[in-house]
């Protein structure tokens, strides 16, 4: 087989992916209304408590598994980015902080800088980051080794470095795997801030992501 027929075996295997996916969702949803019903006959008919939480942790679990096939899904299409000039990389990092510091992991956060900003997708960026929160959170140290996320931004030549350090020892790229569903959104977190310019990988228990600002100047 040459190459580009393989390229283009590739390409129809990808988009017969994204259609079985997108069917499986659909068919998730489906389950997901007959759960609902049942909910509320359970509820109705004052069935034991434990009876309602099974009902509910099939709920969760099933809008679990849709969210991880959107998510694959969007992971397997070509990305659009919508760029805006304004996007402050540290605002929306303190922000995050803060939700994620009212969670039960300790989460602390640094910056070398009031204000960074650059061109970049507002929406899909913050989603990257969030992502990079909640990942950090899920592979951080044991208690014996870290007691917290610490989360630095700082400026390297026309570049923003964000540092998401305290994690474990991990036995995989969490960048380039599909194993849970943290996994999967830092995939997509790569792929967001690859389609950027810039890069995500893990070095030295810690995720580091570099990001062009595209010639803004720290304020």
């Amino acid at each position: 087989m040459s190459r580009t027929e393989d390229t283009e075996s590739l390409q129809d295997l990808g988009r017969a992916s994204i259609q079985i996916i997108h069917d499986l969702k659909n068919q998730l949803n489906g389950l997901k209304l007959y759960a609902t019903f049942l909910r509320r006959r359970i509820e109705k008919s004052e069935r034991p408590p434990d009876e309602q939480e099974t009902v509910l942790k099939l709920i969760s679990g099933l809008d679990r598994a849709a969210s991880d096939l959107s998510t694959l899904v969007d992971f397997g299409r070509e990305m659009e980015l919508k760029r805006q000039p304004g996007f402050e990389v540290s605002k929306v990092l303190r922000n995050l902080c803060s939700s994620f510091q009212n969670g039960e992991a300790e989460v602390v956060c640094e910056s070398d800088a009031e204000s960074i900003q650059g061109e970049f997708d507002h929406s899909r960026l913050t989603d990257a980051f969030r992502w990079l929160f909640a990942g950090a959170i899920k592979f951080k140290g044991r208690e014996d080794e870290a007691g917290a996320v610490n989360v630095s931004l700082k400026t390297d030549n026309d570049n923003a470095v964000i540092e998401w350090s305290g994690l474990r020892k991990l036995d995989h790229d969490p960048f380039r795997s599909f194993a849970g569903s943290d996994e999967i959104r830092l995939s997509l977190a790569r792929k967001i801030i690859e389609n950027h310019g810039g890069s995500a990988e893990v070095a030295d228990h810690k995720f580091v992501v570099v990001l062009p600002l595209s010639g803004s100047q720290p304020i």
